[in-house]
């Protein structure tokens, strides 16, 4: 068994505070940002960053559909950490300016991987598939923030 990750960025047209707020509304703007890989969203506890608490099923490939209890934290300014009871899964979120009205979101997964040789499918392939599941939502987080009137 061993440690997976994987790691997806982008930047974005907004300044990074309106990036990261929109990504911590758990109960508005981040159920437009699923793409179809996320199924039966739903908050159970609070809703916007620090102390929320929400449920999705992520269905990574045809076969492998994983049931996400995510309890999230904020430890420092600009990163979101959604911690799955469920598994050994965190998704970090980190959000730093990137010069005038553009921000850097870096979207990293870990978890420990199965053994064996389905760990070795799962480290070579795994990271690659949610890659593109991440970079699909950072995609519809752009379109959802950039050039909204009022944000800088």
């Amino acid at each position: 068994m061993g440690q997976v990750e994987a790691t997806t960025e982008r930047i974005v047209a907004a300044g990074a505070e309106d990036v990261f707020d929109a990504l911590a509304d758990y109960s508005g703007t981040r159920p437009k940002l699923l793409p179809e890989h996320f199924s039966e969203y739903e908050v159970r506890e609070g809703g916007d960053g620090k102390g929320t608490v929400v449920h999705w099923k992520l269905q990574a490939t045809s076969k492998r559909v994983r049931d996400c209890l995510m309890e999230v934290d904020e430890p420092t300014d600009g990163q979101l950490v959604e911690k799955d009871r469920n598994s050994s899964m965190v998704t970090t979120w980190t959000v730093t300016p990137a010069g005038e009205g553009r921000a850097r979101v870096v979207v990293t997964t870990t978890w420990t991987g199965a053994g064996g040789i389905g760990g070795f499918f799962e480290r070579t392939f795994a990271p690659k598939g949610l890659g593109r599941i991440y970079d699909a939502m950072l995609g519809r987080l752009a379109a959802e923030v950039e050039g909204r009137p009022g944000l800088d």
